[in-house]
């Protein structure tokens, strides 16, 4: 069974910090493609981070030296540290796994990975 579980959302003021975490278990983690996600309301899907299966990382222009994403292949766990947030960061994170098409610019085409997880919660308050 495939599973990605994220946590460490949670409300925070402008400027402050979070660490996501994200678990996967049922897949071959350490070679697998994944990316972090984020979802407001009335708001397109946006992709914040992109890793490649050979591990290059993208980021959106968005959060750019702000974010940081990592992956500890021992563990299986994908983290997402977000400094210096922002109240336009706020919104639900998802990471996902596995991108179904092909990398380009950065980024999986399409957004389309055969994983998600079910999202963690994250509010900044201005």
């Amino acid at each position: 069974l495939v599973q990605l579980v994220e946590s460490g959302g949670g409300s925070v003021q402008a400027g402050g910090s979070l660490r996501l975490s994200c678990v996967a278990s049922g897949f071959i983690y350490s070679t697998t493609s994944m990316g972090w996600f984020r979802q407001t309301p009335g708001k397109e899907r946006e992709g914040v981070v992109a890793i490649d299966s050979g591990g290059v990382i993208s980021y959106a222009d968005s959060v750019k030296g702000r974010f940081t994403a990592s992956r500890d292949n021992a563990k299986n766990i994908l983290y997402l540290q977000m400094n210096s947030l922002k109240a336009e960061d706020t919104g639900v994170y998802f990471c996902a796994g596995h991108c179904e098409t092909f990398f380009s610019g950065g980024r999986c085409y399409g957004d389309r990975y055969q994983y998600w997880g079910q999202g963690t919660q994250v509010t900044v308050s201005s």
